[in-house]
């Protein structure tokens, strides 16, 4: 940059759009679902700006009709990661050079051609292949992305501002450069923002990077990276291969040039993935940055002065949006004796009036499960409850996987506040209340915190003031986004960084300049003036 201190467009959140009957935006949405739902579509691999097939492929199919199949996706073989590592390798040079504000104005026309043009395709995409209901798919693919491109270049800019203090001796100038080697991105099937964010973030940084999607969102993923090529990402800076994901990471990780992994997916897989980063640690040229957002056991913890209303309002849009399959969807609720009764009956009532089926009809509330492993697993902790004298099931409680993978929104009432609905992550529709004495709220919130070995979200409603600062420093350590009278979901980019410690991340906060700062590796440059010519100091003076 050497023609001007250039100022970016102020990032400003994309408004969420209605969807409401008759609405232009409703009437384009359901065009386009329709149109996808019946043709399919061939997803290649991305490597150096290419799209390789490789003629082993898998069907993908929707989770809430699980024989249609809308497309297949070509597997790498080893080959393929190593051309990817290689080619991203090549791209590093010329792409790390590139002047910041022609890396910000790719993923600025990124945002408005989603905003725009691909806004009905990525948001119909995401309904089709991850059973979100328009709403759930507006505010992922379409709102939280855009925010993400935009306020990440704000906060690039910012970042690059930031500059050390300097005499009138000697110039001090911090130079954020990329990691060297190239990094490495794992994302999720439950939002295509993160999914989209993961690499475009670390690329936007002048990193280069190796992209492996999850293979349940891979029919979003395809509209990801046409908006990114129709952008401008030259070839080799984000390369996206699928596949065996053991050797697609083995592959990466035993390279010597792997410089960073940016992961947003199960505990287990992140530690695991931890792991073979040490073990190979003599082998790298570079310390990996190693940044994850993994599992939660969210809360709503309810006071007795709550109103009752908004605690089942709560537990309703904050564990059955989406089908519970975000990381900050509440799965345990503490509730007082005192509005138990009136929260138990709003809940069971506002329960009974979803409707399920497909994100086809707008009028569904609840879709399906994202595959079979997930609804098996969640049928068999339905059926436990079922069979166990130390927990009630109030609601739901249903499920049926012969057309889709459909679980009925589940409320569980346990007698033992360590239940194992209260402690073990099971990320769909279920949630597990504990009701607690009135007046054993203290015990209450400390049973809160050591509960979980997850910290990602939690929640407390309360209209006593004493009450929420005993709850907000009693639990500091057990969420990392923690919401004051409202659902433990919902964090917008530039409003509420997310992320959490303990289990649930190494809390680098998505959404926010904290996160970019992972991916660049400051130099210090001092630039003396007037250099000395003799190296006696003053003391040494007779």
């Amino acid at each position: 940059m050497g023609k001007g201190f250039f100022n970016v467009p102020v990032a400003i959140n994309e408004p969420v759009k209605s969807y409401a009957p008759g609405s232009p935006e409703r009437d384009a949405v359901l065009k386009t679902y329709n149109t996808m739902w019946n043709s399919q579509i061939d997803v290649p691999m991305y490597i150096n700006g290419n799209h390789i097939t490789t003629g082993n492929t898998k069907t993908m199919s929707a989770p809430h009709d699980h024989q249609h199949v809308v497309g297949t996706y070509h597997l790498a073989e080893k080959s393929h990661v190593e051309e990817a590592i290689s080619t991203a390798l090549a791209a590093r040079s010329e792409w790390a050079e590139l002047p910041w504000e022609q890396r910000a104005g790719i993923f600025l026309k990124a945002a408005e051609l989603i905003a725009g043009p691909y806004r009905a395709k990525i948001n119909a995409a995401t309904m089709i292949a991850q059973s979100k209901t328009v709403h759930q798919a507006e505010i992922d693919a379409s709102c939280e992305l855009i925010d993400f491109l935009r306020f990440n270049v704000q906060f690039m800019t910012d970042i690059y501002h930031e500059q050390p203090d300097s005499t009138s001796d000697a110039w001090n100038r911090l130079e954020y450069r990329p990691l060297e080697g190239f990094v490495y991105a794992v994302t999720p099937f439950n939002f295509t923002a993160i999914a989209a964010n993961l690499p475009a973030c670390m690329a936007m940084m002048g990193n280069v990077v190796v992209w492996k999607p999850s293979d349940s969102q891979i029919f979003s993923a395809k509209i990801i990276m046409d908006v990114f090529e129709e952008a401008g990402v030259p070839p080799g800076v984000i390369n996206v291969v699928f596949g065996d994901p053991v050797m697609i990471t083995d592959t990466v990780m035993d390279s010597p040039d792997f410089s960073g992994l940016h992961f947003t997916g199960s505990t287990y897989i992140f530690k695991e993935l931890w792991k073979k980063i040490g073990n190979n640690i003599h082998n790298y040229k570079t310390y990996p940055r190693i940044v994850g957002e993994t599992g939660g056991k969210d809360f709503i913890v309810a006071h007795k002065s709550a109103n009752p209303k908004q605690v089942a309002t709560a537990i309703i849009r904050g564990s059955f949006e989406f089908q519970g399959q975000k990381c900050s969807a509440a799965s345990r609720a503490y509730i007082p004796s005192n509005i138990w009764d009136e929260v138990k009956s709003q809940v069971i009532e506002d329960v009974k009036s979803f409707k399920m089926g497909s994100p086809a009809d707008l009028n569904n509330y609840i879709t399906a499960v994202i595959h079979e492993g997930s609804f098996d697993k969640l049928a068999k902790f339905i059926d436990q409850a079922k069979a166990d004298n130390d927990a009630e099931i109030i609601v739901g409680g249903n499920y049926d996987k012969s057309k889709g993978y459909f679980i009925e929104p589940t409320v569980i009432v346990a007698s033992d506040p360590k239940y194992t609905t209260m402690c073990t992550e099971l990320f769909g529709p279920v949630i597990t209340i504990y009701v607690y004495d009135e007046n054993k709220f203290s015990e209450t919130l400390k049973l809160v915190d050591e509960t979980s070995e997850y910290a990602l979200t939690g929640a407390i409603l309360s209209t006593d003031r004493y009450a929420i600062q005993e709850a907000t420093k009693a639990l500091q350590n057990c969420a990392g986004n923690f919401y004051i009278n409202d659902k433990p979901t919902g964090a917008v980019v530039g409003q509420q960084p997310f992320g959490g410690a303990r289990a649930s991340g190494t809390n680098d906060k998505a959404g926010s300049a904290l996160n970019l700062l992972r991916w660049v590796s400051p130099r210090m440059i001092k630039e003396t003036f007037v250099t000395p010519t003799d190296y006696r100091y003053p003391f040494l003076g007779e």
